[in-house]
């Protein structure tokens, strides 16, 4: 008994994927925050959850949104958008990004199979990014308290969040790290495992990227 959440925004030129300028236009940007947040919803949308939360920022829910909870995001700074989340929710909650599209969801299979014994008694589940913040925060018990107060979008920000939940006496299995898609050289090994991505860059044409 586990739900589901994926937090996103509404994917408009100029407001999301900023970072991949200049290498693409303010456009191309938002096209690739939307097959990012297409192939999300499709990847992670067959795991066998109890709930599907689409928890979102904007007016105009994606196509692949389609048999998802739209539950819309409080104000104020990330974390305590997240942390309402976790305080709203009162079933065991894994909650992901929209910008890693290219998760393998075999290694959900032991966060979907229960919180007890089977997967050596997990109080949360944690998925560090490569760029020191985190892609994926699951709880037994959903705390808000547990996130508010995190500092996001920092280097540390995935290290302060693990210390939260350690801090607090839970026991943490971690997920493999994952690269989020933020800046263009991010982009093609994302695709490699995004089928609406992968078209999107071939539509576009051919790239070079810094290595």
């Amino acid at each position: 008994m586990t739900a589901l959440a994926v937090i996103a925004k509404e994917c408009i030129p100029g407001r999301v994927k900023t970072r991949l300028q200049p290498e693409f236009s303010a456009e191309e940007a938002a096209w690739i925050a939307a097959a990012a947040l297409a192939d999300t919803l499709g990847t992670v949308g067959a795991l066998p959850s109890t709930r599907r939360i689409l928890y979102f920022d904007g007016v105009a829910a994606p196509e692949g949104a389609a048999g998802w909870e739209l539950l819309p995001q409080v104000g104020g700074s990330l974390d305590e958008r997240i942390a309402w989340l976790f305080d709203a929710v009162d079933e065991p909650l894994l909650l992901l990004g929209m910008d890693t599209p290219h998760v393998d969801v075999r290694w959900f299979d032991p966060v979907f199979s229960g919180w007890s014994e089977r997967n050596g008694d997990a109080d949360a589940w944690f998925g560090p990014a490569t760029d020191g913040g985190f892609w994926a925060l699951g709880m037994r018990e959903p705390a808000g308290a547990l996130v508010r107060g995190v500092p996001m979008s920092t280097d540390r920000t995935g290290a302060r969040q693990l210390e939260r939940l350690t801090g607090a006496g839970m026991r943490v299995r971690l997920l493999p790290p994952l690269t989020d898609i933020d800046t263009a050289a991010d982009v093609p090994a994302a695709a490699r495992r995004s089928p609406a991505l992968a078209e999107l860059l071939r539509s576009l044409g051919t790239r070079e990227f810094a290595s």
